[in-house]
């Protein structure tokens, strides 16, 4: 089977399976579940949300929600009715599921979902302030382009994402930076904009002035796809993932990018590319960006997992003579993350190779709030003429208007 119809298949089964449990919990109180009242959930009030969910027989049932360490322990009503409420919530969009029966479930009643291929979840939006940059608002938008294609690498068919900004013309002369944006370990390649809403960021940092314009292509990050046959402990099969990181590269510099660059009005200087990415993505920036530093000036790495401990067998060219350094190099990771450890090391063993990195330790966990922040934090600091070469600010002083 085709990748793209595995992973439509992995997502309708694993939607099928929520619903199925959700209607048999609902099928064994007795009553049937369409004439049950309406639930409403999830239910944000003054920063507060509050859960609930329909099991009457069900003895134990939980919210499992990104920004808490521990799952939220419900506490059932005489109508058999599950709730319960958070304590009040930063702005932002929070993933969860609600757990029962050992399973992890979509809350029935909230068409917000998060898709991910080992499970889907639903998502929350507590709304903030319109200078959030996730905040949809009066900004120019730009258009999220999906693209398919078959991939000689790999030998299957899957698709990538490509943002325009406001204002793009396919037919005119001005040329844009571009941004490669990776999504982790389970996530598609529709991640970033569908979990990440890096789109609304990008509307809202290039809007205000604080990001310059520019296309980014958000790719399917798996070389070996079959790695997520094995769940969550595919990343632990060191031969497969090694194949995944080193497929996925090939598939990016021989596949992705020329396509981007033929289709698109990019400029293609390593001046005008940055990759960047979260989790496995984050890997993937690291062990393909930094061994190409001849096509990428600038890169981000989120929360990276994956990297192995011999690092200067992952990263034989920082030890050439003369070899290029990065112009922007951001690291990150939450202060929570079980991945903080790893990362510290790595940042300093690159230090220690005369590689500058900016560190930031972010607060928070694995999850998505924290990434969308180190996005919002990154954007502003690519493609500025400051940081580039000569060749670049000559580009941006000819394109402007």
């Amino acid at each position: 089977m085709k990748l793209a119809k595995r992973l439509a298949a992995a997502r309708a089964m694993g939607w099928a399976m929520s619903c199925a449990l959700a209607a048999t919990v609902l099928a064994g109180s007795g009553a049937r579940a369409q004439e049950a009242e309406k639930i409403v959930s999830p239910e944000v009030m003054k920063g507060q949300v509050t859960f609930r969910f329909r099991a009457p027989n069900a003895k134990e049932v939980s919210v499992v929600m990104e920004g808490y360490a521990e799952p939220l322990e419900m506490t059932k009503d005489e109508s058999g009715v599950w709730s319960v409420t958070t304590e009040t919530m930063a702005p932002d969009y929070y993933g969860y599921s609600i757990g029962m029966a050992g399973q992890k479930l979509v809350d029935p009643g909230n068409s917000l979902l998060v898709p991910n291929l080992l499970g889907a979840g639903s998502a929350v939006h507590v709304p903030g302030p319109a200078l959030l940059p996730w905040e949809e608002n009066e900004a120019p938008h730009g258009e999220i382009h999906r693209h398919f294609y078959h991939s000689n690498v790999v030998g299957d068919d899957r698709d990538f994402y490509v943002y325009t900004p406001a204002n793009y013309d396919p037919r005119g002369k001005r040329k844009y930076p571009v941004l490669y944006l990776l999504h982790g370990y389970s996530d598609d390649a529709s991640a970033w904009v569908a979990v990440g809403h890096a789109n609304v960021i990008l509307d809202n940092l290039i809007a205000e002035g604080k990001a310059r314009p520019m296309i980014v292509v958000m790719p399917l990050g798996y070389g070996a796809p079959e790695i997520l046959a094995k769940g969550w402990n595919g990343p632990r099969d060191k031969t497969l993932w090694e194949e995944n990181i080193e497929k996925f590269g090939e598939t990016l510099l021989e596949e992705v990018m020329p396509r981007v660059e033929s289709e698109y009005r990019v400029e293609t200087g390593r001046d005008s590319r940055a990759i960047a990415g979260l989790s496995m993505g984050g890997a993937e920036t690291l062990l393909v960006g930094l061994n190409h530093l001849d096509k990428f000036a600038y890169l981000g790495a989120f929360s990276s997992g994956g990297v192995g401990k011999d690092f200067a067998k992952d990263f034989p060219n920082l030890d050439a003579g003369g070899a290029r350094k990065p112009r922007v190099f951001w690291m990150s990771c939450g202060s929570d993350d079980g991945l903080l450890a790893p990362n510290e090391k790595l940042h300093e063993w690159l230090e220690g190779k005369g590689v500058q990195v900016e560190w930031v330790e972010s607060p928070g966990a694995h999850w998505w709030p924290v990434w969308r922040r180190n996005l919002a934090d990154l954007l502003p600091q690519l493609f500025q003429p400051e940081r580039a070469s000569d060749y670049w600010t000559q580009q941006v002083q000819r394109q402007r208007p």
